[in-house]
This record gives structure tokens, sequence and C-alpha cells, in this order.
């Protein structure tokens, strides 16, 4: 029973080190895909003054 239970409690670990790297790379997409979308917006600004000036 206890050899159940210590693979039970290494299992718990392995698994709640996996979810917080996962929530880690997610917030890192997050955060460069919101950076992506400021320089697309950025260069979108500018593409239009341009048209605008010919």
């Amino acid at each position: 029973m206890d050899e159940k239970a210590q693979i039970s409690v290494e299992l718990i670990i392995v698994l709640a080190a996996v979810v917080a790297l996962v929530l880690l790379l997610v917030s890192q997409l997050q955060q460069t895909s919101e950076e992506g979308a400021k320089v697309v917006e950025k260069k979108a600004k500018e593409i239009f003054k341009e048209i605008e000036n010919i």
C-alpha cells in the first residue's frame, strides 16, 4: 500500500511540474503574440501614412 501511495505522490509532483511548465510557455506565447500584434499594427499605420502621402 505504501508503494502505491509513494508512486501517486511522485506522479502528482511530476504532473504539477508539467502543468507549471505549460502555463509558463502559454504565458510566454501570449506575451510574444501581443508584442507581434503591436509591431504589425505600427507597420500598418506607417504603410497607410505612406499611401496617404502618395
